[in-house]
């Protein structure tokens, strides 16, 4: 018999619940005739992230999959709801809720569970994920490079499990807290070559990201390692002083190929841009902006997917002129040679000792130069720096571009003749508007 209930799903964010990252829970609501029942989605967003309009997440690291889940959610609760309706006069929210958990229908709380669920090891985990994400890079949808990361990942869990319990796989309800500690161990002191501890933070967090899918699909209770700390200190990257930068491009090279190299380094410490964009930067990118036809280099960045947009200052457009007849552009549609990321780095590290470098040159190492010359130098707001680096948001670019002496003392001197006069009296008269120029 088929009731006349009806039924109401209702997503939304728990915002009094976040964290001290601005995350809260995303919670369902399963409403029936007047009665309810909260279920969880196991998916956080930020605050900042959540559209109370549509009830989904509009923007994020994880939206699409936090939306698609959601959506998953819904179609599956009020699949259930209809089932239950044929089998049932009255349908109660605990009841749906109990049947989409995997749970008898009359299931309370306190009860133990009888129930069998899917059973799916580690490593098939990892191999689910990899192919899930593989279908969004072929949409180009996500980048490729992380699909490598991914896999990476899987590699290092595999060798973790052969060292440590000489298995190699491991069934998700075998995995405990310790696991993440001992994971961590292996990979920073056990493994050879060790991996940095940010490195190796890295790791944990992938496989915590994984192990939140397994307990999202319902494939184990509870993520046993959600509460182990990732919170490693990154290591700060110190820019290029500007001085070292002169001195990369201006040091006569009589190697081509290291010539070609010291050109892409430079273009990268005056767009921002990162190896992957630079290598496929082509002749498109090039758009003319403004009344003053301004040449700027607009491009949709391959890890984020975020449009960066950065000005072709002189010594860039003196670089792309230089390589406009280069063969190898013009046969591959290309701005500047590039060699592949291997081949890069290594010829940098080359570069470094030929100008007299105290320190080894990368090609991450031109995007954090870039940010500290647009904030400190050029004195660009951090939102202008965001921009122009393809970030999602400002705290990314805080790690890229940190405040220097230098430009709290340009500032101070600006607010010391508005506010002093030439004898160090304060002024008896001062507009507010003056303060803007600061």
């Amino acid at each position: 018999m088929k009731s006349n209930q009806t039924l109401t799903i209702l997503f939304w964010h728990r915002k009094s619940k976040k964290d001290a990252n601005g995350l809260a829970p995303i919670i369902c609501r399963i409403s029936i005739d007047g009665m309810e029942e909260e279920l969880s989605t196991g998916r956080k967003a930020h605050v900042d992230n959540w559209d109370n309009a549509t009830k989904r997440v509009i923007s994020g690291q994880h939206a699409k999959m936090t939306n698609s889940l959601i959506n998953r959610m819904q179609v599956d609760l009020e699949r259930y709801f209809t089932v239950l309706q044929s089998n049932f006069d009255v349908v109660s929210p605990l009841k749906l809720k109990n049947v989409y958990r995997n749970l008898p229908h009359d299931h309370r709380k306190g009860q133990t569970a009888n129930t069998t669920k899917k059973k799916i090891s580690l490593l098939e985990l990892a191999d689910l994920q990899i192919k899930e994400f593989s279908d969004l890079v072929k949409k180009k949808l996500r980048s490729s490079e992380t699909l490598k990361q991914w896999k990476a990942t899987k590699n290092k869990i595999a060798e973790f499990l052969l060292y440590q319990y000489k298995i190699n796989d491991m069934e998700l309800i075998d995995i405990n807290y310790c696991f993440a500690q001992d994971f961590l161990t292996f990979l920073t002191v056990k493994r050879s070559p060790v991996l940095g501890e940010a490195a190796a933070i890295k790791q944990i967090k992938s496989t915590k990201q994984l192990l939140k899918l397994a307990e999202t699909n319902g494939w184990i209770s509870k993520n046993p390692i959600e509460k182990f700390r990732c919170g490693a200190d990154e290591p700060e990257i110190r820019p290029l002083e500007i001085s070292e930068v002169e001195n990369i491009w201006h040091h006569k090279l009589t190697i081509e190929r290291l010539d070609k190299v010291r050109d892409a380094f430079i273009f990268q410490c005056f767009t921002g841009f990162a190896y992957q964009d630079i290598y496929n930067l082509s002749p498109l990118h090039i758009v003319t902006v403004g009344t003053a036809h301004d040449k700027w280099l607009i491009k949709e960045r391959g890890k984020t997917k975020v449009t960066e947009m950065v000005p072709i200052l002189p010594i860039v457009e003196q670089i792309i002129k230089k390589y406009s007849t280069d063969p190898y552009c013009k046969i591959n549609n290309r701005l500047i040679p590039v060699n592949s990321n291997y081949r890069y780095n290594c010829y940098l590290k080359e570069l470094s000792d030929i100008c007299g470098l105290s320190r080894e040159l990368n090609s991450h190492l031109a995007r954090h130069t870039f940010a500290d010359i647009m904030l400190n130098i050029l004195d660009f707001p951090l939102e202008d720096v965001s921009k122009m680096l393809g970030h999602k948001n400002v705290r990314t670019t805080q790690r890229y571009a940190r405040v220097k002496k230098s430009r709290i003392a340009k500032k101070m001197h600006a607010a010391k003749e508005i506010l002093f006069d030439s004898n160090g009296l304060l002024r008896g008269k001062m507009k507010v508007g003056s303060f803007i120029k600061i």
